[in-house]
């Protein structure tokens, strides 16, 4: 795993509760692989994970098992080996029980959501120039992005605003929040118009960031919120609240 983003790592990779460890470990792992924490194409060690997590190495094998008979990773034994990432499948889930889980309700996630990130960015804007040095890397990342790679870039991109905000427990809700948004964003067209849309809205937000400017950080940041929650409400029929 790279380097870059740790603290985001350590918010994915946080102790699951008990009582449903097995799911947990899956959900965990998804995260990881869905929001482009594991960049390096591999998972860390069992032995990492189950520290992590703090479960036992047991319940990260089965996980891994499951994301491997779904189709979402494949081991490799030996040296060089491990668990690496592959393509994932358009209908397999982990849990091997039938159809793909029930999608999360629009409102309450976009409510959420409206509420975390345009704090996350205003903390991020008052933050040290050293904590938010690699967003430009990573808007330009984004901006660079194509049709296959622009949703885990994307999740970057929001999850290292956060970070820089400087709270684990707010980037731990930044995280759980982005996994639901990206649930419902599959479920909806990715056009190039609000593609081009959203970069320019990107470059707004980390401008300001970046120049230290709490205020217009948290403004721009809910203008771009709305302009994503608007989509997803006509597009999956839910009216504005």
């Amino acid at each position: 795993m790279s380097t870059e983003g740790l603290v985001v790592a350590e918010a994915v990779f946080r102790p699951v509760r008990r009582g449903n460890a097995f799911e947990e470990t899956v959900e965990r792992l998804l995260q990881a692989i869905t929001l482009g924490v594991v960049t390096d194409g591999r998972l860390p060690p069992e032995r990492e994970l189950a520290a992590r997590l703090q479960v036992s190495r047991v319940t990260v094998r089965e996980a891994i098992r499951a994301l491997q008979q779904a189709g979402w990773v494949s081991s490799r034994p030996g040296r060089g080996g491990g668990t690496f990432l592959t393509a994932p499948p358009a209908t397999a889930w982990p849990l091997g029980a039938g159809s793909r889980p029930a999608r999360p309700p629009v409102a309450d996630t976009l409510a959420f959501r409206a509420v975390l990130e345009p704090g996350a960015a205003e903390l991020a804007a008052s933050s040290p120039p050293a904590t938010v040095a690699r967003l430009r890397a990573l808007l330009d990342d984004c901006e660079r992005a194509g049709p296959g790679s622009y949703r885990r870039a994307d999740s970057r991109l929001h999850l290292a605003i956060a970070e820089a905000a400087g709270s684990p427990s707010l980037l731990a809700a930044v995280a759980d929040v982005r996994s639901r948004i990206n649930e419902l964003l599959d479920a909806i067209p990715l056009l190039a118009a609000n593609l081009a849309h959203a970069n320019r809205q990107h470059r707004a937000v980390i401008t300001a960031v970046l120049a230290g400017d709490p205020a217009r950080a948290r403004v721009a940041m809910a203008d771009h919120l709305e302009g994503t929650a608007a989509l997803l409400r006509g597009f999956l029929g839910e009216a504005e609240p």
